[in-house]
């Protein structure tokens, strides 16, 4: 695909694990093609689906919740499965991914490709910092991030 791509970090780096997002983001800056759009949001549906018009291919870099958590624990979803997923698990926003995608569906507003990348969480304290865990396992998050983004670029954009 040789269309837009963007990269949007959902989450509050104010909020210990809930920053995985951002923190992914930032760590993206110099390893993405150029032409990758990084930025990042709080979730709310409306501004995601305003974010992501007009763009071919969307990554979504989110924490989760799971019961049992699992610290550190990688996902990677379609747009479907993160619907589906949706009942299991807890965004840890008001209104979840789920949510959003249900908005954007019914509003005809997905965008062509979105792929979910989620970690999940635990601590998600008002100025708490990233866990152990959870830093532990974001290079991973980021390596899995940049290869979908290098794959929605095409093959003649390996950085």
């Amino acid at each position: 695909m040789s269309g837009r791509v963007m990269v949007i970090g959902v989450g509050n780096p104010l909020r210990g694990d809930d920053g995985v997002g951002p923190a992914a983001v930032e760590a993206l800056r110099g390893r993405v093609p150029d032409g990758t759009v990084l930025t990042v949001s709080d979730g709310e549906p409306a501004r995601m689906l305003d974010l992501w018009r007009g763009v071919d291919t969307v990554v979504v870099v989110e924490a989760l919740r799971a019961q049992p958590a699992r610290p550190g624990e990688l996902h990677t979803l379609t747009a479907a499965d993160a619907a589906s997923r949706a009942a299991a698990t807890a965004s840890t926003h008001a209104l979840g991914l789920g949510e959003c995608l249900a908005l954007a569906e019914a509003l005809g507003q997905l965008p062509q490709r979105l792929v979910v990348h989620a970690m999940e969480v635990a601590d998600v304290e008002l100025g708490a910092p990233l866990s152990g865990a959870v830093r532990s396992a974001l290079p991973g998050l980021v390596d899995r991030v940049a290869a979908s983004v290098r794959q929605a670029h095409g093959p003649n954009n390996e950085q």
